[in-house]
């Protein structure tokens, strides 16, 4: 779990900073209708993911890994990433956002979507530099 928790906390802290820069922006989550600059915080967790499963495979598995070592450290990062940036959510709600009439649920849905970007990118990741054998487990 050690080699997660650096990749895992610039994940959540450049995700906390995209979402205050959304916010000085003036972008709102009451909206339903995401803004298209909103995508380009998709590149957060996959650079994050990249880098992070790529230190493991290269300085704790000598540069072998398969499909399930980098599916598992993966989504250590995410855990890692996703607890602290559900933090900052929670202070966003709480405190940033009061007069704005926002709500869980206007921010939930941007949280079970950035799950879903998280779980499709560990696959990717890890299909990307899996080393040991071109199969998956």
């Amino acid at each position: 779990m050690k080699s997660a928790i650096l990749p895992g906390l610039i994940i959540g802290i450049l995700s906390g900073v995209w979402l205050f820069i959304m916010l000085s922006m003036g972008l709102k989550f009451s909206d339903n209708n995401p803004a298209a600059i909103e995508f380009v915080s998709i590149l957060i967790p996959i650079i994050g993911l990249y880098y992070g499963v790529k230190r493991y495979r290269d300085n704790d598995l000598d540069g072998k890994m398969n499909f399930l070592e980098g599916l598992v450290e993966g989504f250590k990062i995410l855990i890692v990433g996703g607890i602290f940036v559900v933090f900052i959510g929670i202070i966003y709600i709480n405190w940033i956002s009061n007069s704005e009439k926002a709500n869980w649920s206007d921010f939930s849905g941007r949280i079970f979507a950035a799950l879903l970007i998280g779980v499709l990118s560990a696959l990717a990741v890890t299909l990307l530099l899996m080393s040991k054998s071109k199969k998956v487990d």
